[in-house]
């Protein structure tokens, strides 16, 4: 393939068109190369243009969820609340592509199916399922952390109703009024789905097996004063999103040592009461370490989970986790999610023992055989976390190895910038950086591409064309990030942080989780020595 005649050479090609993908199609202009992003959505947003599910929403403060590197771009826009939705996040992104004319390199509607190295040339052939055939000397993935969808429920095309899944709800929604309606999954995704849709349904029945910590959130509306407020505070902002733990403004403040049983239970009720994530990322850092602290924290959140759910026994076993510990996975904000299971027209199935078989015709079988009937199911199952979204495309590196392949054995990266055996393979949101988990995203992927764009201009600068992890960068990092994962409980949980949720992916901890502040002093003093992490020619 390597050997098909280019439609198009450039500089860059860059997957995605996303918070991260925008940014670096920015970035990379500036440099005055040539670029080409694609993207299988049909007009910018990445997740945001995805996810247009019932209730899909911001769960990072609005005012930190931005771009940094242009005051104007940040205070020409005016967020309407604390936590806004998803059509008014994919306004604010078509502002943004307008506002720095980034439409016309994009070719939407199309997606990347393989890239192939050819070390003779030191360039990547790039092929589209429209027929395009890229020669670029950059290959740059912007593809996200959470984008390729679990679809591993059988029989889903004999279901005699409406079947969607949460990741490609349709933008038209569907009507629901008066229907019997099943939600599978109760992630942040189908708590988000379940919260939204339960008054509108004539019956609604929720499939859950893995429970998950909940937090109350609170979502005030920003009139023009509480908008001049927090863009009055951009140079604070700037200055402290990078090099905080989260990418968030909060930071860390108390220390379980020292501080009296009574003090801590005043912190945990004065933070939950923040009604935001502040209790998961700003409360107290030792609940990651120590098993007796983060059973004292968890059992305070069981037991407001508890009282919201009327202590109501098979809610309460159903929803309320025991086996692992809060914060070890992506703790969801909600509103009023806990209460829609009291209400006459829900039903909750705890399939953790008896899991679902299949999608029948007339609706979902479960194990023991049991037919539950619906006129729709909506599926809200989970992503391949990051690594799916590489290893659906046919990517071959070095004497041509297989990313699939080599992913499928162990997961491993450099920094998550790079991976070795890959030249001028550059990444975003991909396993061993932070992204995702215990980190706000527009600050990691801000910073990750900037990184991406001053390696491709030093590199430009010191008159090579090509910059590749050693197989002993690469160990070094590995190394690192799991000595920093191993140290914490986040290592002993079962959950997609791990990979746990896609059967027979290698066991590693995703995201870095050393704190967002930490990785960007890594990668500055990578970047400051030299890249001794990479073999540059």
């Amino acid at each position: 393939m390597t050997n098909a005649t280019a439609t198009e050479t450039v500089d860059a090609v860059v997957l995605g068109a996303g918070v991260a993908g925008l940014y670096q199609l920015h970035q990379l202009r500036e440099q005055g190369l040539t670029v080409r992003g694609f993207d299988a959505a049909s007009d910018v947003g990445g997740t945001w243009w995805w996810n247009r599910y019932p209730g899909a929403r911001f769960d990072s403060e609005s005012y930190v969820y931005q771009y940094l590197f242009d005051e104007s771009l940040y205070k020409d826009w005016s967020w309407s609340e604390r936590f806004p939705g998803q059509p008014e996040i994919e306004r604010w992104m078509h502002y943004v592509t307008d506002r720095l004319d980034l439409r016309k390199d994009i070719r939407f509607d199309t997606r990347i199916t393989a890239a192939h190295y050819d070390e003779d040339r030191g360039r990547w052939t790039v092929h589209t399922d429209r027929g395009d055939v890229v020669d670029t000397q950059f290959f740059v993935s912007c593809a996200g952390m959470l984008s390729a969808p679990l679809k591993n429920i059988e029989g889903t095309d004999d279901f005699s109703g409406e079947l969607v899944f949460s990741s490609s709800y349709p933008a038209e929604g569907l009507d629901l009024a008066g229907k019997r309606v099943a939600v599978v999954g109760v992630g942040a995704t189908g708590i988000q789905i379940i919260q939204t849709i339960a008054p509108d349904v004539g019956h609604l029945t929720v499939f859950a097996r893995g429970p998950q910590y909940v937090l109350p959130m609170k979502n005030p509306s920003y009139g023009p004063q509480e908008q001049e407020a927090y863009k009055a505070r951009f140079d604070e902002v700037k200055a402290t999103l990078p090099h905080t733990f989260s990418g968030m403004e909060f930071e860390w403040e108390h220390t379980w040592e020292g501080t009296s049983p009574e003090r801590r239970d005043e912190i945990l009720e004065e933070i939950y009461q923040d009604g935001s994530l502040k209790l998961w990322l700003a409360s107290f850092g030792e609940m990651f370490f120590v098993e007796e602290i983060s059973e004292y924290v968890s059992e305070f959140v069981r037991n407001k989970m508890r009282e919201r759910l009327n202590h109501d026994p098979h809610l309460v076993e159903t929803l309320v986790p025991t086996d692992y510990g809060f914060g070890t996975h992506r703790v969801p904000l909600e509103t009023n999610y806990l209460e829609v299971y009291l209400r006459d027209n829900v039903d909750l199935v705890n399939v953790r023992d008896n899991p679902i078989a299949q999608i029948r015709e007339a609706g979902i079988e479960l194990a023991d055989g049991t037919l539950h009937e619906f006129d729709v199911i909506i599926l809200a199952t989970g992503f391949d976390a990051g690594t799916g979204a590489l290893t659906r495309i046919d990517i071959r590196g070095r004497n041509g190895r297989s990313l699939t392949d080599d992913w499928g054995r162990d997961i491993r990266t450099t920094m998550g910038l790079a991976k070795h055996g890959y030249p001028n393979l550059l990444t975003t949101a991909v396993p061993l950086a932070p992204s995702a988990a215990l980190c706000n995203m527009t600050t990691c992927l801000q910073q990750q591409t900037e990184w991406i764009s001053d390696a491709i201009r030093d590199l430009k600068a010191d008159g090579k064309t090509t910059m590749e992890p050693t197989a002993e960068g690469e160990d070094a990092w590995v190394s690192h990030h799991d000595e920093v994962a191993n140290a914490t409980l986040v290592a002993n949980t079962t959950s997609w942080y791990l990979g746990s949720n896609v059967p027979g992916k290698p066991r590693r901890v995703l995201s870095y989780i050393g704190g967002v502040g930490t990785y960007r002093q890594k990668c500055d003093e990578e970047a400051a020595a030299g890249y001794p992490a990479f073999r540059r020619e």
